[in-house]
């Protein structure tokens, strides 16, 4: 996924639109009236320089981006965007779901179940089962 002929903000770009596609762009968009240069840092080094890197698939960063999220227990924002994400990069919803649940063994179980209603909420909307 590394172009060395991209810039890291055109790769970040190109990464973030791959995986989020236009919820991904409306937090970048929502960001430029008040800190356009903080967008320009996500997709610079968020997207274009560790999304970006050899060694894991984009399926693979999802689930340890939904895993670390869910741990945290007060970003329900961004998780929904990388739930989201992760669907669109081939992640299923039971799996999404058990990788909630294993949080709870290391975040607790409030984090875990912040994160469950989290996925209930964008699986309601993506009308998934």
């Amino acid at each position: 996924m590394n172009d060395q002929n991209e810039s890291r903000l055109e790769r970040g770009k190109r990464a973030l639109a791959a995986i989020d596609g236009a919820a991904g762009q409306n937090v970048i968009d929502a960001l430029e009236d008040i800190a356009p240069d903080f967008s320009r840092y996500i997709f610079e080094f968020s997207f274009g320089d560790i999304y970006s890197r050899p060694g894991l698939g984009l399926r693979e960063r999802e689930i340890a981006t939904v895993a670390a999220l869910t741990a945290m227990g007060n970003a329900a924002p961004q998780l929904k965007v990388h739930i989201e994400a992760a669907l669109n990069v081939g992640v299923s919803k039971d799996e999404i779901v058990e990788t909630m649940m294993q949080m709870a063994v290391y975040a607790g179980f409030p984090a875990a179940l912040n994160g469950l209603f989290a996925a209930k909420a964008v699986f309601a909307e993506r009308d998934l089962p």
